[in-house]
């Protein structure tokens, strides 16, 4: 997986408090409104980044005028100026991190990830310090339900990169070109989906002890609670 559990992280999703919920609309807001300027157009049936943040955004529930202000937005609608940015760090016992913003200010965006990994023993990195240890990919989850029992195989035979057979249900990885359609292929089995995306993959995942797995799981905390920060990668199992 992309560091920390992703089925973890959407089932905390499912269960925040309103103030929590507010932030995670705001940030996809920011995803929507980049996902417009960057991906194509305001149509999501031409526009998969869009569709695949819309799909994120109706399952955590945010108000249908909520998205469609975000498409405005994105489509020119409002002056703030807003940019996507990949910054890279060091945590705790030499974890790797990705940490992927969308941000109306990088110098106070910067700042405050600074002092985040500075206050988890951890501090940021140059441009290209870890990218070199991830790569890009579309990952699919699958949560267990009747009819997956021989989609492993199925999705092997379509030639996706890797299916992992977890205790929660599969994780599906394919090349990012591959994404769409592989999730496509899923859900005309009737077959439902928790998520499918596009993550940075660790090439190597780092085994670390109990300790540093506290210590690393309070930074991607700390990280995700940032209102600029949209998605953490690292390369630890947690």
């Amino acid at each position: 997986m992309s560091g920390h559990s992703k089925w973890a992280t959407i089932k905390r999703q499912k269960a925040v408090t309103d103030q929590k919920r507010g932030q995670l609309f705001a940030k996809l807001a920011k995803n929507i409104t980049v996902a417009v300027r960057e991906g194509g157009g305001v149509d999501p049936s031409f526009n998969f980044k869009l569709r695949m943040v819309i799909e994120k955004a109706k399952a955590a529930s945010m108000p249908t005028d909520n998205i469609e202000r975000a498409i405005k937005r994105g489509s020119g609608e409002g002056k703030e100026a807003i940019e996507q940015v990949m910054y890279e760090g060091y945590g705790p016992a030499g974890s790797a991190f990705m940490v992927e913003v969308i941000t109306d200010n990088k110098n106070r965006t910067i700042s405050n990830i600074r002092s985040i990994f500075d206050k988890h023993e951890g501090r940021l990195g140059e441009q290209g310090s870890v990218a070199w240890m991830f790569e890009s990919k579309g990952q699919i989850l699958v949560e267990k339900q009747p009819g997956i029992d021989d989609l492993a195989l199925e999705l092997i035979d379509q030639g996706v990169e890797d299916v992992k057979e977890m205790e929660n249900g599969l994780e599906v990885y394919t090349l990012p070109v591959d994404l769409e359609k592989t999730r496509k292929f899923v859900e005309n089995k009737g077959i439902k989906i928790l998520s499918a995306e596009l993550i940075m993959r660790p090439a190597q995942n780092l085994e670390v002890g109990q300790t540093d797995k506290g210590k690393i799981q309070n930074l991607i905390d700390a990280l995700e609670d940032e209102d600029d920060v949209v998605s953490v990668h690292s390369n630890i199992n947690l």
